[in-house]
């Protein structure tokens, strides 16, 4: 039998993770929708909107955008027209970097 392979998180990630999913938590009980009308709207299950509000680090992360941006809680503090903006940037700034990254293969001497 094969042991799963079991993912871990740095403390870092876990606290966003569960910082984000109480402020989607906290955003749809301050509008008063339930889990179940906001899953309907993400597409996704009651029970998955409900591991995303607990801040479960194996959710899909556009699943965790998208219940952010239905229930209203802004990502990276910026709107459209500034997330455009920095997405045109980063676009920029890839487009003078490598395509690839390949580490040099070093030659092995083998001459005894």
């Amino acid at each position: 039998m094969s042991k799963m392979n079991s993912k871990t998180y740095s403390q870092h990630s876990k606290s966003a993770i569960t910082l984000l999913g109480n402020l989607i938590r906290a955003a749809r009980k301050e509008q008063k929708l339930t889990t179940t009308e906001v899953a309907e709207r993400a597409g996704i299950s009651r029970n998955f909107l409900q591991r995303i509000e607990k801040g479960d680090p194996k959710s899909n992360i556009g699943a965790f955008f998208e219940v952010a941006t239905i229930v209203g809680v802004k990502l990276f503090d910026a709107d459209e027209a500034s997330l455009s903006k920095h997405i045109r940037q980063v676009e920029d700034k890839l487009t003078l970097l490598p395509k690839s990254i390949r580490k040099k293969q070093r030659k092995v001497d083998d001459d005894f």
